[in-house]
């Protein structure tokens, strides 16, 4: 049993925006009010006094724990970047205890059996951990993978993340599948015939480099065709990663239009432009890569008016020896994780952009509510999943619980300490 004292709860789901106390007994809520006392705490729970634990929340604030919907944990195949347990542990270090795992593993997602392996080693961990599934076998981007018997077995969604599906024939089909089964389906948005070394934005950095890099027409072709099968199917389509202006309208319009299209916009595309691949090099390289100023903006514009719906990290560990490549050779990808929240109250909030309760509600309800998952909000009788933190005060990016550390922001001061994460009713993280 547990009791949060004079805390200061943010909750987008019920407008909550107070001082209150919140009392949680197993893995539930069960009582928030102005003020609850320890003798009432007993009274609510049927416990005893002296089995209650109390923490004094004064200056913090409390909102739900977040979501993040989409993730790599690298498990089954490389766990030397990162495993299920290490990467639950950087996700409460975070202040998130629901996770939407992408499928692009070795094996890959694509059979119950995996999944089932999956499923099993994320409820070994403190937190919530879901997974998609993929669209099709193998990732090969040609047949389809068994869209029902995969939901069954405990899948949330479909994606190839990491691999774009080409074929429109393919993506149409697996839309269907999608809309008949009614759960999301997500895309990976970058088309190949744009691209040449990946990773590095096709202008200032590439050339910079002295690489072709990728073409900003490789996410808006893709996007197009996909907002557009997303009319013609009803499907619930997510664009992922989302990175230039062209593919933020483009959503924009189609939604505009009654079309059931989301996007995901990560911490590292509304934070940073390709200054940074020039500035940090590998540890900047990414996919789809960092763009424009003007992209930047437009994404921000795109959160404040739904157009995106979810703030999203795409966790993406790596190496230390993979990432010392050169720039050519080493992976892409950044995590995010740890560091998450704090760039959105410093880009965001901050400046003005988002108001709190609008960056927990990317960061939580929203994710939560499209892939049908019980969380984002603080109620009585709802999941005890729930972040204390500090939004004004400081810390310094580094001793990641990830097993990678690959990320621009090594070593930067950052707002937003958290103190508690509480998820399943349990403290699965404290500073």
């Amino acid at each position: 049993m547990l009791l949060i004292k004079n805390t200061h709860m943010i909750d987008p789901a019920s407008g909550t925006d107070a001082r209150k106390d919140i009392l949680i007994q197993d893995d539930k809520i069960i009582k928030i009010a102005d003020s609850v006392t320890e003798k009432e705490a007993a009274v609510f729970s049927g416990k005893e006094v002296d089995m209650l634990q109390v923490i004094d929340a004064g200056g913090m604030i409390a909102a739900p724990g977040l979501v993040d919907a989409h993730v790599h944990f690298r498990e089954p195949g490389f766990e030397h970047k990162e495993d299920i347990r290490t990467g639950a542990r950087a996700a409460a270090a975070g202040g998130v205890t629901t996770v939407v795992l992408m499928a692009n593993t070795n094996p890959c997602v694509d059979n119950p059996e995996t999944l089932a392996r999956v499923l099993e080693k994320g409820k070994q961990t403190a937190i919530h951990v879901t997974t998609c599934a993929n669209v099709t076998r193998g990732m090969k981007g040609q047949e389809l993978t068994d869209m029902p018997a995969l939901l069954a077995a405990g899948a949330v969604g479909f994606t190839d993340d990491g691999i774009p599906l080409l074929a429109e024939e393919t993506a149409r089909r697996a839309m269907e599948q999608a809309a008949t089964l009614g759960v999301p389906i997500s895309f990976h948005e970058e088309n190949p015939a744009f691209i040449e070394n990946n990773g590095i934005n096709r202008g200032k950095a590439s050339a910079f480099y002295g690489i072709g890099g990728s073409d900003r027409q490789a996410e808006i072709d893709l996007v197009a065709r996909d907002v557009r099968l997303a009319e013609e199917t009803g499907a619930c389509v997510v664009i992922q990663h989302i990175s230039t202006k062209e593919a933020v309208q483009l959503v924009r319009e189609a939604k505009k239009r009654g079309a059931d299209v989301h996007a995901e916009a990560t911490p590292h595309h509304f934070t940073l432009t390709e200054e940074a691949a020039i500035k940090y090099g590998t540890m900047a390289k990414m996919n789809p890569p960092l763009r424009e100023e003007a992209d930047r903006l437009a994404i921000i514009e795109g959160l404040k008016d739904n157009t995106i719906d979810m703030i999203a990290t795409d966790h993406a560990p790596h190496s230390a020896e993979e990432k010392a490549r050169e720039l050519t050779a080493a992976p892409s990808g950044i995590i995010g994780l740890e560091t998450s929240l704090s760039l959105g109250l410093e880009q965001l909030v901050d400046k003005g952009e988002l108001t709190l309760s609008e960056l927990i509600e990317r960061m939580s309800l929203a994710p939560a509510r499209l892939y049908h998952l019980d969380a984002g909000r603080l109620t009585e009788g709802g999941p005890a999943d729930l972040i204390l933190f500090r939004p004004e005060e400081t810390w310094k990016a580094e001793h990641f619980l990830s097993k990678s550390a690959n990320t621009p922001f090594l070593g930067r001061k950052m707002k937003g300490k958290i103190y508690f994460t509480i998820a399943n009713g349990k403290i699965a993280y404290r500073s």
